[in-house]
C-alpha cells in the first residue's frame, strides 16, 4: 500500500513539476515590476502552466538570470526560464518523502497539493528575492481550509486548532523580525510564515520549532558558505524563502513520521 501510495505520489510530483516553469518564468521580475508576458525575444507568453518554451524563436534563446539552482534549459529549440527536468525531479523526490513519511493518513492530499507551490515559492524567490502575494497569501488560505477538512475525516493525525495558532505565531513572530530589522528578512517571508505555520502546527509545536529552526540553519550555512567563497559580504541580502520552505518540509517530514 505504501510502495503505491509513494509511486503514485511521485508520479504527480512529475507531472506537477513540469507544469512549473512557466509560472517561475513568469513570476520572476524584481519587486514591483509587472509579471513578464513575453519571452526574452519579445514574443507573448500564453498562460500560466506549462513547459517555458516559445515557438515562434529560431533556437534556443539567450540564457536569463536564474540563480545559483535553477539553469535555463539549453540545446533546446526556444526554450527559456527554468529547467523542465529539474524542477519535475525535484518536486516528485518531495512528493515521494511526503508520502513516505505520512503514509495512508488523509492528509497526504494535502501535503501533495501544497508541494508544488512551495516549489515554485522557492525558485521564484531564489531567482529575484520576491515571494509574490498570489502565491503565498493563497498558500496559507489553502493550508487551513485543506487541513479543515481533513478533520472531518477518520484516522488523521493532526490538529486543525493548533495549525490555526501556529500560523498566527509564526507570522506574527516574523513580523516582529521584519520590524526590527527589514533589511534582513522581507514582508513576503511573513506571508509565507503564515503557511508554513498552518503546516507545521498541524502535527503540534515541536514540528513547529524544528521546521523553523531547521530554516534558519540551513539560512545561515548558505550565508556562511557565500561569506567564505568571497561571493558575499556579511550584510549582504540573500533569498531567505527558499530556506524557510526546506526547513518546514524538514520539519514536516519528521512530524509526519513520527506521528
Amino acid at each position: 500500500m505504501t510502495g503505491l501510495l509513494v509511486t503514485a505520489a511521485a508520479l504527480w510530483g512529475a507531472a506537477a513539476g513540469t507544469l512549473l516553469p512557466r509560472a517561475a518564468y513568469r513570476f520572476s521580475v524584481p519587486s514591483g515590476e509587472g509579471w513578464r508576458d513575453t519571452c526574452p525575444g519579445g514574443h507573448p507568453v500564453v498562460g500560466w502552466v506549462g513547459r517555458a518554451r516559445c515557438g515562434e524563436c529560431g533556437g534556443a534563446l539567450p540564457a536569463e538570470d536564474s540563480g545559483a539552482v535553477v539553469v535555463p534549459e539549453q540545446g533546446t529549440r526556444g526554450a527559456y526560464g527554468p529547467s523542465t527536468p529539474l524542477l519535475a525531479l525535484v518536486t516528485a523526490l518531495l512528493c515521494a518523502a511526503l508520502a513516505a513519511a505520512t503514509g495512508p493518513r488523509p492528509e497526504v492530499a494535502v501535503w501533495l497539493l501544497l508541494a508544488p507551490a512551495g516549489v515554485l515559492l522557492a525558485v521564484v524567490d531564489f531567482r529575484v528575492q520576491r515571494l509574490p502575494d498570489m502565491l503565498t497569501l493563497p498558500l496559507a488560505a489553502a493550508a487551513l481550509v485543506l487541513l479543515g477538512l481533513v478533520t472531518l475525516l477518520p484516522e488523521h493525525a493532526g490538529d486543525w486548532l493548533t495549525a490555526l495558532l501556529a500560523a498566527l505565531a509564526l507570522g506574527g513572530g516574523f513580523l516582529v523580525l521584519f520590524l526590527i530589522n527589514p533589511g534582513g528578512m522581507g514582508f513576503g517571508d511573513v506571508k509565507l510564515a503564515l503557511g508554513l505555520g498552518a503546516v507545521l502546527g498541524w502535527y503540534g509545536w515541536p514540528t513547529v520549532m524544528l521546521g523553523t529552526f531547521a530554516a534558519f540553519l540551513l539560512g545561515a550555512l548558505y550565508g556562511g558558505a557565500l561569506v567564505v567563497a568571497r561571493r558575499a559580504g556579511r550584510k549582504t541580502a540573500i533569498p531567505f524563502g527558499p530556506f524557510l520552505i526546506a526547513g518546514a518540509y524538514a520539519g514536516l517530514l519528521i512530524g509526519a513520521y513520527t506521528a
